[in-house]
């Protein structure tokens, strides 16, 4: 049960972005911008990298929306997301994607945590310095969106299928253009 009155039995982020719609457009503009604009790691990727974060972080919601809209669009679908969250070492991914990955979960225990040693094993793997930056920008940001959906005590459905679901239209239409109305409007009313 959320901690406040939310107002909407939307699950997790999606109910808080209808409690304060002013809120939700810069926050999935963020999201949209992170996760699919055109970027060298694919869509895919950068989901997996928000999926992994969210995990380590025991966000519910969160990890299970982005698992499957990274299962979604990666080739291994699902059963590769899984493995990632399960052991990072043995999953079937890129020496690049792992050592992203790497500093994403350096990022989740602390910015401080990134180091030069990660940061140059990324490099030789032919990361460059914006997957890098990305990279701590994702894991970062999915920080706050899983503290933002947890600390507010929202909800998580356990069906698997609402959440690929969802992949569906997040795969096709992005994240702005799931926003409500009154959402879209929030932004740009003076």
């Amino acid at each position: 049960m959320p901690h406040i009155a939310l107002l909407s039995d939307e699950p997790g982020i999606r109910g808080l972005f209808t409690f304060r719609p002013e809120t939700a457009r810069p926050l999935n503009e963020l999201v949209e911008a992170l996760l699919r604009a055109d970027n060298t790691l694919t869509r895919g990727e950068r989901e997996l990298i928000a999926a992994y974060v969210s995990a380590l972080n025991e966000c519910r919601y969160c990890y299970s929306s982005h698992a499957a809209y990274a299962a979604a669009q990666l080739d291994g679908g699902m059963d590769l997301v899984e493995q990632v969250r399960d052991d990072l070492g043995a999953a079937p991914i890129s020496p690049k994607l792992r050592a992203l990955l790497n500093i994403a979960a350096a990022v989740q225990q602390g910015g401080l945590r990134v180091t030069g040693q990660l940061v140059s094993a990324a490099r030789d793997t032919g990361a460059t310095d914006v997957e890098i930056h990305d990279t701590v920008l994702i894991a970062a940001a999915f920080c706050m969106y899983n503290r933002y959906v947890d600390g507010l005590g929202t909800f998580a459905p356990d069906d698997p299928a609402s959440y690929a679901t969802r992949a569906k239209r997040i795969v096709s239409d992005g994240y702005l253009a799931l926003l409500s109305e009154s959402q879209r409007n929030a932004g740009t009313q003076a």
